[in-house]
């Protein structure tokens, strides 16, 4: 069964949604072809996709261990985020792709306003803004940030954890003929009531236990996992 939700919240955002730079059509090819390489290039499972809310502003908070987890979320997921990405990324061609594909730059060693600003809008109006709270890659989700649960406050969004495993390359080993990934999704998170530094250390650090429970729960999965493989895009993707 496929995530429900209406045909334009999934390949036709509204107005608003996306970054003022990005292409909406270069957004859908890019989402399209995507999947099409992530097809070819790995063994994808994307499990409990109906858990994405289908409509609505949600900030997407993910593990990140390699440049490619962004990718796979981007491709396969429901609705297709807008991602907050480094901005020493954003230089030539890749920077011009990531643009019209309708992510954000930010700057990672200081508090950036410009991005926090335009994630902001984007959730206002219904979007769907992800993000990796450690900052750099390394998965281990040890030392999240405050920046998923400021913009979930801000902008009255859905905190969504999802986790990934499988795209990282094992150390000592030089190549993976199309890996298996994993893919879960998580249960929505509920704010809590307290207000301030408090209630933002709160709420990131459920976003982070829950994290680590669904990776928990991935690793528990994929040792000698006989199930087989779903389409790129997931049951319900």
């Amino acid at each position: 069964m496929r995530a429900g939700g209406s045909h334009s919240q999934r390949d036709h955002p509204t107005t608003g949604m996306l970054p003022e730079d990005s292409s909406p059509g270069f957004r859908r090819f890019g989402r399209c072809l995507g999947r099409v390489v992530l097809r070819m290039s790995y063994r994808i499972r994307v499990r409990h996709g109906e858990r994405f809310p289908t409509t609505g502003p949600v900030v997407l908070v993910a593990n990140h261990s390699s440049l490619a987890d962004g990718p796979v979320l981007f491709g396969t997921l429901p609705r297709g985020a807008v991602f907050l990405i480094k901005r020493e990324l954003f230089r030539g061609p890749l920077g011009w792709t990531l643009c019209k594909l309708g992510h954000l730059p930010v700057r990672r060693d200081a508090p950036d306003r410009a991005a926090l600003s335009a994630a902001v809008r984007i959730l206002r109006s219904g979007g769907v803004i992800g993000v990796f709270p450690e900052g750099t890659r390394g998965g281990s989700v040890a030392e999240a940030r405050h920046g998923a649960a400021w913009l979930a406050r801000s902008a009255g969004a859905s905190l969504l954890p999802v986790a990934c495993r499988g795209t990282a390359r094992e150390s000592g080993r030089r190549f993976r003929f199309r890996p298996r990934v994993d893919v879960l999704v998580g249960r929505p998170v509920r704010l809590p009531e307290q207000r301030g530094r408090a209630g933002l250390a709160a709420a990131t650090e459920r976003v982070r236990t829950e994290l680590v429970e669904l990776l928990a729960e991935l690793d528990g999965r994929t040792i000698d996992s006989d199930e087989p493989d779903d389409d790129v895009r997931g049951n319900e993707a």
